[in-house]
């Protein structure tokens, strides 16, 4: 764990958008600044949502930026022998268990404790969450303090309909590819306590993470697929870039606008500075790639 390795880990919902440049290009230059090495990751664990076109989009939109990775890309829906280990693992040191309870069994409750085990086949693998407190430093935004069993609970690591769990997958993969530093938007910060129980469960070691803020709308909302987000053009890479990393805090210089891509990631891999997003949790995106009314 001593070489810097950090990811860029999209899922193919949809187009890469200016929220999702943000959390690519800040990696890219947290691994670039130390030297260290970068790489994709596609999350394709849940096919229903799923844009057939989108993976292979995203790479593309990536290369046509300059973000150019190490190595090859992993996909997650090539990996499910890894993530049956994983969960095997688990289940023999008894901290997996099947549940075949409901949302609507549960309420507004979390799940604690083993269930009955299930005479069905229609069921979900749970972690079986431990007591206390967890604590947990962010390279970015403040302490985080969890109550293991009021916030976070047995939660789900793979689905009843047999789809593997972010977080599991996650934790299988970031070991596997040795990923030293995560650098990824605080919308995911709360993400991390699930899978530092995983990692810590498992005896994996545990990145350094940074969590920069989210792009927002004009209401507030996040920038997201979800949301409509405006998709990011190959033909404005350049101009993109230079307002990317003025929205990450690294003040380009004026000279710089209208750079080709390949210049302005040489001087920001220079001039990165992290620290200048320490606390920030949300930004507006710039006008042009908000959502059109």
């Amino acid at each position: 764990m001593s070489e810097y390795h950090g990811r860029f880990a999209p899922s193919p919902t949809g187009p890469l958008h200016f929220g999702s440049l943000l959390a690519a290009l800040a990696s890219y230059l947290d691994a670039r600044h130390h030297q260290g090495r970068w790489s994709v990751r596609i999350e394709d664990l849940d096919p229903p949502r799923e844009d057939p076109t989108a993976a292979d989009s995203i790479l593309r939109i990536l290369e046509d930026y300059g973000l150019f990775w190490d190595g090859p890309v992993i996909r997650q829906s090539e990996r499910s022998d890894a993530y049956e280990e994983t969960l095997d693992q688990l289940r023999q040191q008894g901290l997996a268990f099947p549940c075949a309870c409901s949302r609507r069994q549960l309420g507004d409750r979390l799940h604690l404790g083993i269930c009955p085990t299930p005479g069905q086949s229609d069921f979900a693998w749970r972690f079986l969450c431990p007591s206390g407190e967890l604590t947990l430093h962010d390279g970015l935004q403040a302490d985080h303090s969890y109550q293991l069993e009021q916030d976070i609970g047995d939660f789900v690591i793979r689905r009843r309909d047999t789809l593997w769990s972010y977080q599991l997958a996650v934790i299988t993969d970031d070991a596997f590819q040795q990923i030293t530093h995560v650098v990824r938007g605080i919308d995911l910060i709360d993400s991390t306590a699930r899978q530092y129980l995983l990692q810590e469960a498992l005896k994996l070691p545990h990145p350094e993470y940074s969590h920069i803020p989210v792009a927002t709308e004009d209401n507030g909302q996040k920038l997201s697929k979800q949301n409509l987000a405006l998709p990011l053009r190959a033909a404005d890479a350049a101009d993109v870039l230079w307002q990317a990393l003025d929205w990450l805090q690294q003040h380009p210089p004026a000279s710089l606008r209208g750079a080709s891509c390949q210049t302005l990631l040489e001087w920001a891999t220079d001039h990165w500075q992290i620290e200048a997003l320490a606390g920030l949790t949300q930004q507006p995106a710039p006008a042009g790639f908000r959502r059109r009314s």
